[in-house]
């Protein structure tokens, strides 16, 4: 046990030297997978993986913000999650409520602000209380922002984009000439998040290799990186490990390196 703490904490180490500080992404997503396949590695159901996630949650959010991270997205629960058995739908209805009950204090004492993309009119009432009062209670804050991705789906989102676009333009509020990237981006739902838009890094637990419909507009030069961790495995040396892995990459939006 001795070793395996003095290992720990020499790879520790070794991740806070090479990290540039002065690097670290400004916006980073993250589509928190495994959760499932955790628990049932170690014979538990499946909830049981879902509450250890929050857990992650927690430790993963006050580490961004200690690093300098603008905005945290946080794909919580996609439009085809619905899908899954009702008893698990349920439970993950009830992770809002019984997160931000006991994580804001800590969120405001870090200063982080809390916004939240997706269509929440479809979620229990309870569960939109606890989200809309997470807004609330957290409004002032003006350190890192977490973006719950919460019923979201990117799909949708575009489509919803496309239809208010016609109706402005229908309603003559918009002319069709003045329909670029920029005009199209304010009407999704990450438009809040402002400059930030965007992800510099997308983290996607668990092994899995695809991005399940999440912020497809926004991802088109995002970073990409796909890690064996299960989210509840998933802790602060994995992120700086992510991002260190992000800062060895050169990053030229189509453009030359040298250019």
């Amino acid at each position: 046990m001795e070793e395996q703490l003095v290992f720990s904490k020499s790879k520790h180490d070794e991740i806070n030297q090479r990290l540039d500080m002065d690097r670290i992404p400004k916006h980073i997503a993250i589509i928190m997978d495994g959760n499932g396949r955790w628990a049932q590695k170690r014979h538990l159901p499946r909830v049981a993986g879902h509450k250890q996630g929050m857990q992650t949650v927690k430790k993963i959010t006050i580490a961004a913000s200690e690093l300098g991270v603008k905005v945290l997205s946080l794909y919580a629960f996609s439009t085809e999650n619905w899908k899954r058995p009702s008893s698990e739908v349920s439970y993950l209805m009830q992770l809002p409520v019984r997160f931000f009950s006991t994580f804001v204090p800590d969120l405001v004492k870090h200063n982080v602000k809390v916004t939240v993309m997706g269509d929440i009119t479809q979620l229990p009432e309870a569960t939109q209380k606890a989200v809309k009062d997470a807004m609330a209670d957290t409004a002032h804050c003006t350190g890192m922002i977490l973006n719950f991705a919460l019923n979201y789906g990117s799909r949708d989102e575009i489509t919803q984009a496309a239809k208010k676009i016609a109706e402005d333009v229908q309603n003559e509020n918009l002319a069709i000439a003045d329909i670029d990237e920029a005009a199209f981006g304010k009407y999704l739902m990450s438009a809040q998040l402002g400059q930030f838009a965007d992800p510099d890094l997308l983290i996607r637990t668990s092994g899995e290799e695809r991005i399940s419909n999440f912020m497809l507009w926004q991802i088109a030069y995002s970073e990409l990186e796909f890690v064996p961790e299960h989210w509840p495995d998933f802790d602060e040396d994995s992120l700086r490990s992510a991002i260190i892995t992000y800062q060895g990459r050169h990053r030229r939006f189509g453009g030359l390196k040298n250019q």
